[in-house]
């Protein structure tokens, strides 16, 4: 079979709709994260998470996925059935105190794209469309967790569509709390299976990737999901820039917030932040 043309390879990620945030004129520093993956058997990432929280100094924090590892909704939050707050309760609890002195913005990933309001409004943050495009500094920059992006991964993208459906929704959500969570256990164990076997994943297409920068009148595209911490040029003065994934325990620890900063009258300035 001929390879598929990379312009319709590019197409099939589609244009989606693009959610759009105005920076207010006081913000001067903006932290982008995504990726922790937080969960209760790793509590040290979840402190340096908690650190961060509680020390950056910038004015706004966007949260592009993946902050747990897996969220089978939000009555999680609530469920006391081991007989001591849930790991999603301690989660939440850590956003709720620095929510209420920088405005914070959550992006669901492809793990937590069942975190919904009552998740937003219990931590205090507000919700952010996939993609969004942030105005800062003058500039337009692309927010996504970028795995609507990689195309070429044709299962995962199939699959995507049956999880985000309002059907396939509404008939997990309706399970018993204890029944979701067991097979939210078995995706995990065959995710894991499935790293292991080292079988590559596909990244995300940078032809896919420009014409959503270029439906989005944006230069720049900010993305996770792929935990390949890089600086793509795209050419003509676009680029797609990758967040790195979180984890406390690994050698070396990975935990970076990448941070815009406006100094004067420039544009924002970039910087990788390793907290470890």
């Amino acid at each position: 079979m001929a390879a598929m043309p990379a312009v319709a390879r590019a197409m099939r990620a589609g244009l989606p709709r693009f959610g759009e945030l105005a920076a207010p004129a006081h913000w001067r520093r903006v932290d982008v994260v995504s990726d922790l993956h937080l969960q209760a058997s790793d509590p040290a990432t979840l402190a340096a998470w908690q650190h961060y929280l509680q020390t950056t100094p910038a004015d706004a924090l966007f949260i592009l996925g993946d902050l747990f590892e897996v969220w089978v909704g939000d009555d999680a939050i609530d469920d006391s059935s081991a007989g001591q707050p849930s790991f999603e309760a301690r989660g939440c609890a850590a956003l709720q105190a620095p929510a209420q002195r920088l405005a914070m913005y959550f992006m669901p990933g492809n793990r937590d794209f069942l975190a919904g309001p009552a998740f937003l409004a219990h931590c205090g943050i507000t919700g952010l469309a996939d993609p969004s495009v942030l105005v800062f500094g003058g500039q337009r920059i692309l927010l996504s967790h970028g795995d609507r992006l990689c195309v070429d991964d044709v299962d995962y993208q199939r699959l995507r569509v049956q999880l985000r459906s309002a059907r396939w929704q509404q008939r997990f959500l309706a399970q018993p709390l204890a029944m979701r969570r067991e097979q939210a256990r078995a995706m995990r164990q065959q995710s894991a299976a499935r790293k292991l076997s080292g079988l590559s994943y596909a990244d995300v297409d940078d032809l896919a990737a420009v014409a959503w920068l270029n439906a989005a009148a944006a230069r720049t595209l900010i993305h996770g999901h792929t935990h390949r911490p890089a600086e793509h040029p795209l050419g003509g003065g676009l680029r797609r820039v990758v967040l790195s994934d979180w984890d406390a325990a690994a050698r070396p620890a990975r935990a970076q917030v990448l941070r815009l900063a406006l100094t004067g009258a420039a544009a924002p300035g970039w910087e990788r932040l390793a907290l470890l």
